[in-house]
C-alpha cells in the first residue's frame, strides 16, 4: 500500500478516536483517562514491533533516540491537551481545531526541515485554517 492509503487509514482512526475518546472522558479525570490510552498505546504498539520482528534496539542511533522521545514528550502533551479539550467541548467542534496540527506540520516542516512550500501547500493550509475557524465557532 501507498503513502496515500496509510493516511486515509490514519485520518479514519484518528476521526474514530475523537468519538470514541469523548464517550471515555465523560466521567474520568482527563489526566487519568489519558493516561489509560497510553497504556493501551503502549502494550498495542510493543506487540506490533515484536510481531512484525523489528529491528533491535541497539541499533538505534543516539540523535534517533533523542528526536523520538522529543517526538513521544509532545505526542504525550498533545493527546493531554486533546482529552481535556474534549472533556469541556463538543468532538465536533475540537477535532477539527486539533487538526490545525496539519498547518503548524507544514510551517514547521518549512522552517526546520527546509521543505519547500507550493502553492498548494499555502492554499490547503489557509482551508484547513479557515474551515477549523468555522466549525470551531459554528
Amino acid at each position: 500500500m501507498n503513502w496515500l492509503i496509510w493516511a486515509v487509514l490514519s485520518a479514519f482512526f484518528a476521526g474514530l478516536t475523537a468519538v470514541l475518546a469523548k464517550v471515555g472522558v465523560e466521567n474520568v479525570n482527563s489526566n487519568l483517562a489519558t493516561a489509560i490510552r497510553t497504556v493501551v498505546i503502549l502494550i498495542f504498539a510493543w506487540s506490533v514491533a515484536l510481531f512484525t520482528k523489528s529491528q533491535p534496539l541497539s541499533t538505534i542511533g543516539k540523535r534517533t533516540w533523542i528526536f523520538l522521545i522529543l517526538s513521544g514528550l509532545a505526542t504525550g502533551l498533545s493527546w493531554l491537551c486533546y482529552f481535556r479539550a474534549l472533556q469541556l467541548g463538543e468532538a465536533s467542534r475540537v477535532a477539527p481545531v486539533d487538526k490545525l496540527s496539519v498547518v503548524i506540520a507544514i510551517a514547521l516542516a518549512a522552517i526546520f526541515l527546509h521543505e519547500s512550500l507550493t502553492w498548494h501547500h499555502w492554499v490547503g493550509g489557509v482551508l484547513i485554517f479557515e474551515g477549523a475557524t468555522v466549525l470551531a465557532y459554528a
